[in-house]
């Protein structure tokens, strides 16, 4: 997942509302957007790691959220690292609070390559990064929004309050991506006047437009593939967005949960699209 756009209790209808992108080899092997058998939980599955996991998913049976991006720095090898889906699969299925079960992945940093991991019981909303430099951290209600980058971008408040500027998480605070910060305004507009809206967040994350020179971020890959990842949609010849993602999950239980997948240079492949009830404390 290269970017996740999240308003988490900032509209008083909504408890969570989710807009975000996979980014992946397109030789990865994936299956997309599904209930699992046997289990309460809806994701799709990463095939191409060890042990499959996920990127994105849900628990229905005890409502819990996470997803993962990776943080991008090519000279990040630590040694025999455990597949970051993992990461996903541990919280989804156990019964630790967010808050505890992120303080336990802060023992072993280097168990894992580079990670931003967001969890949630759906009554508190936790971020974490591996490559962050700082501790775990609660997110307060408001709009949020991080990629591959070690820190993470808030706008505290209620959608319907006065906007406040937006807060850097992690990593010294170095300069915000322009897809995030682009992102957030975005996700800004659609939940204060169309927050239903699941195709006003799909047009949100079809954006193909890259990042000028001046404002790309210096990660360690060729420029040319900067310049590409740079864009909220990823298209290219390699590498791109392979599933788009929406998740609305309302004050009352009822949640929509979508996907958009592609294939190569975002050719679309397919579309899902899952809803029901959870029991929120």
């Amino acid at each position: 997942m290269c970017l996740v756009l999240l308003a988490w209790r900032a509209h008083p209808e909504y408890r969570l509302i989710v807009a975000a992108n996979r980014d992946e080899f397109y030789t990865r092997d994936t299956e997309a957007l599904r209930p699992w058998p046997g289990e309460a939980l809806l994701a799709g599955r990463d095939l191409g790691a060890s042990a499959p996991g996920t990127w994105l998913g849900v628990r229905t049976d005890d409502a819990r959220f996470a997803t993962v991006t990776n943080v991008r720095d090519p000279k990040d090898n630590p040694p025999r690292p455990r597949s970051r889906g993992a990461l996903l699969l541990d919280y989804l299925r156990g019964s630790a609070t967010p808050a505890r079960y992120l303080r336990e992945m802060t023992a072993a940093p280097d168990a894992y390559v580079g990670y931003n991991l967001l969890v949630s019981d759906l009554r508190t909303l936790w971020w974490q990064s591996n490559r962050s430099g700082v501790g775990p951290a609660e997110l307060a209600p408001g709009l949020h929004a991080l990629s591959n980058a070690a820190h993470i971008l808030s706008e505290p408040g209620s959608i319907h309050s006065r906007p406040q500027d937006p807060m850097v998480t992690g990593a010294g605070a170095p300069p915000v991506w322009p897809k995030v910060s682009s992102g957030l305004t975005g996700l800004h507009e659609i939940v204060a006047t169309a927050p239903d809206s699941v195709d006003d967040y799909f047009a949100l994350l079809a954006d193909r437009t890259e990042a000028p020179d001046e404002l790309l971020p210096r990660t360690g890959i060729p420029l040319g593939f900067e310049r590409a990842v740079s864009a909220r949609f990823v298209a290219h010849e390699l590498h791109g967005t392979r599933a788009s993602t929406v998740l609305l999950v309302r004050e009352d239980g009822t949640f929509t949960m979508a996907e958009r997948t592609f294939g190569r240079h975002g050719v679309a492949e397919g579309a899902e699209s899952v809803s029901g009830v959870l029991e929120l404390g």
